[in-house]
């Protein structure tokens, strides 16, 4: 949830609902039948479904319980302490945008979990624990019946054991657990008993220990993201520092510098979790390093770039120097010699971003359709290191010459974050410089002068 307003409904003084816009209608014609409007604040609309023929119908859905807004990450561990506490029987249902999670607990225990969510499904979970490659999962989703289950269908045909499915059975509804526990918005339902048929496989986890793990998994994440800031992110060891710990042994030996950090969990059959927490051990003790996914893809690296840009123009703007960075980067635009063919027609607008599928288009035509992305990839780097430059100065002094304020916040600065967004963009050894017309010095050292200064520290 968002606070951008959506999937409105207007209430009009005869009573009559109406859907604003296409959202909402769709919502509602999904909920069609006849509900009882119960007592609730004058901010809050709460009805239940009472049948298709009300008043006839009856027993047409569990109980509600609880139910309430998620206001951030962790604050659903609450909910469900009170709920072991109590030792209530039930389901508490996770929703947002759309997307949704089940929890069922039994006195003490959470029994089942279920999910909405793709990446949750049981295909992809034996995927990222490596116990299926995504050519068995393709082969086992086309060769599954509708009303089949896809870990039979796979140990049918010979893809896993029945052991280790049913080992990852129960990582999948913890996963599920941890995710549902450490949402950060939405709204949650918690509803009296269920329906034994509602759940895919019966499992046993204590909420006591299920709370423990989360709030821990939350705790460090927050650390693990500050050094290793996504699952893509790509692991390399670092010559001459010596063997690690034996407990961080395996994820070392896997670690080739080319295979990400989910790669490494596959290969390995680990979680995400366990995988990262190992690898900024390592960073930590300065035996590895950790570099950004590079771009697939011209419109990748665009992203990036405009990224990049709209970060340097922002910030300028905010220390009321955006107009000063705009002059210098449209004089180094004029006196480049290849900047005014690349960004004919593609702008920039006003946040400093260009049009992506213009870009492409001329820096085809300027490097030819073999070298475009190598050679559109160095020109966006240059761009952006020297519009790093010149802002540099104007982000520590104000226009009449006195030192800004140091940011209060906690984000990184700057230079740090630019430098991190366009690394890979860089310059790769081995890809051809096209022959420079004017006096200006080789693009691999301008741009070696320029982002020197924005390394991470």
């Amino acid at each position: 949830m968002t606070d951008e307003h959506h999937s409105l409904v207007r209430i009009d003084a005869t009573g009559t609902a109406h859907p604003v816009d296409l959202e909402a209608s769709k919502r509602l014609r999904a909920r069609q039948g006849v509900f009882e409007l119960l007592p609730a604040p004058d901010h809050l609309v709460v009805m239940r479904h009472v049948g298709n023929e009300a008043p006839r119908d009856v027993g047409t859905g569990a109980a509600l319980r609880l139910a309430g807004q998620v206001t951030g990450p962790g604050a659903l561990c609450d909910v469900v302490s009170l709920i072991g506490q109590a030792g209530w029987s039930g389901e508490l249902v996770v929703v947002d945008e759309g997307a949704s999670r089940s929890l069922f607990f039994e006195p003490g225990h959470a029994v089942a979990a279920r999910s909405s969510v793709e990446g949750d499904r049981i295909g992809e979970v034996l995927y990222r624990y490596g116990a299926l490659s995504r050519e068995q999962v393709d082969a086992t989703l086309a060769a599954a019946a509708p009303d089949a289950r896809f870990g039979e269908v796979a140990v049918k045909l010979g893809f896993v054991s029945r052991e280790r499915l049913y080992q990852l059975l129960s990582t999948q509804a913890e996963e599920i657990a941890y995710r549902l526990l450490l949402a950060g918005e939405g709204m949650f339902y918690f509803l009296a008993g269920f329906d034994e048929e509602q759940l895919a496989s019966r499992q046993n986890l204590p909420v006591h220990a299920l709370l423990l793990e989360a709030v821990r998994r939350m705790d460090e994440m927050r650390y693990f993201r500050e050094r290793i800031p996504s699952d893509q992110h790509v692991p390399a060891r670092v010559p001459d520092r010596g063997p690690p710990p034996e407990e961080l042994r395996a994820v070392y030996d896997a670690i080739d510098g080319q295979s990400s950090v989910a790669d490494v969990a596959r290969a390995l059959g680990l979680g995400e979790f366990e995988t990262t927490r190992a690898l900024f051990q390592l960073a930590q003790s300065g035996r590895v390093a950790v570099r950004a996914p590079g771009p697939t893809g011209a419109a990748a690296g665009i992203a990036l770039f405009n990224e990049a840009i709209a970060s340097i123009l922002s910030a300028v703007d905010a220390a009321q120097r955006g107009d000063e960075v705009r002059w210098q980067l449209a004089a180094f635009v004029a006196g480049a010699g290849i900047y005014d063919a690349l960004f004919r027609g593609a702008g920039p607008g006003a946040d400093g971003t260009f049009e992506p599928a213009r870009l492409v288009e001329n820096a085809t035509l300027i490097a030819g359709p073999e070298q475009a992305e190598a050679m559109l990839s160095q020109w966006m780097y240059e761009y952006v290191a020297f519009a790093m430059f010149v802002a540099e100065p104007c982000l520590r002094l104000s226009p009449d010459g006195t030192p800004l304020s140091k940011r209060s916040d906690n984000q990184p600065p700057l230079s740090r974050r630019v430098a991190e967004l366009v690394g890979p963009l860089a310059p790769r050894e081995g890809i051809p410089l096209s022959k420079r017309s004017d006096n200006q010095p080789p693009l691999s050292r301008r741009v070696a002068e320029l982002m020197g200064p924005l390394a991470p520290k």
